[in-house]
């Protein structure tokens, strides 16, 4: 209790807590636009309850790794060379999560293109997937977030729990923006292709991440937001001509 009262009354905690409760909100930004794209494709009185499943899982894997903060720094360790560069765990994970994402965007952005495919590696029974399958699909790339997540993190403080309410804080603003997030992209399917386009951004920095290429997140950050700020220039044009449509109609 004393040292939580420490903690509280240093300034420098406090600026810790608003930088990383930050830069947890929009690396959450990454898990929120998955989860909502895929829960899309639930049927609909289920996507709601995969919705809150998959940002609890968010939850418990963050926390769960919190708890696990020492075995979490090793996977910063080298694990292996090959060609003269290192790998660690975490890079494997990053690698794979990268890779996962890749194929998956790619997968539903020939889905959305041709929606009556003909049979090959990107073929799909249909819209709709099962509910298990959705929830399988959310944890993996909640992992790969979360370990991501939790050594950006460490890497700012060494207070856990300052780490446990920045990272509580962040999603609970996930649960907050999942409806009405998930709600616009399934009613504007131009968004849709959007989303599934920053999906295989960040799929490929993850990889780029995995192989030691640095990659500033806010570069990643600031194309995504200038390719959503076009993106809402566009609707309000396409707004504007069906209202113009629409009052020579009435006319």
């Amino acid at each position: 209790m004393d040292s939580l009262l420490v903690l509280a009354a240093d300034p420098t905690v406090w600026a810790a807590l608003a930088t990383l409760i930050a830069m947890e909100v929009v690396l959450g930004i990454d898990n929120l636009i998955f989860i909502s794209i895929l829960t899309n494709k639930l049927p609909e009185h289920e996507r709601n309850r995969g919705r809150q499943i998959g940002i609890g899982l968010a939850l418990g894997l963050r926390l769960l790794l919190l708890g696990t903060v020492a075995w979490i720094v090793q996977l910063t360790q080298p694990l292996f060379t090959l060609f003269g560069q290192a790998f660690s765990w975490r890079d494997l994970i990053l690698i794979a999560g990268g890779l996962f994402l890749v194929w998956k965007a790619t997968k539903e952005i020939h889905h959305n293109v041709d929606p009556d495919p003909e049979p090959d590696m990107f073929a799909t029974k249909g819209a709709a997937i099962g509910f298990g399958a959705a929830i399988a699909q959310i944890l993996v790339l909640d992992l790969v977030f979360s370990i991501d997540s939790i050594i950006t993190a460490v890497g700012m403080t060494n207070d856990v729990p300052v780490m446990v309410i920045a990272v509580v804080v962040a999603v609970l603003a996930m649960l907050l923006a999942a409806d009405p997030l998930a709600k616009f992209i399934h009613a504007n399917p131009s968004v849709v292709m959007l989303a599934l386009g920053f999906l295989m951004l960040i799929g490929t920095m993850l990889i780029a991440e995995g192989f030691g290429a640095h990659v500033p997140k806010g570069y990643i950050y600031a194309a995504m937001a200038f390719s959503a700020l076009v993106e809402g220039l566009n609707m309000m044009s396409r707004r504007a001509r069906k209202r113009r449509q629409a009052a020579k109609e009435r006319g």
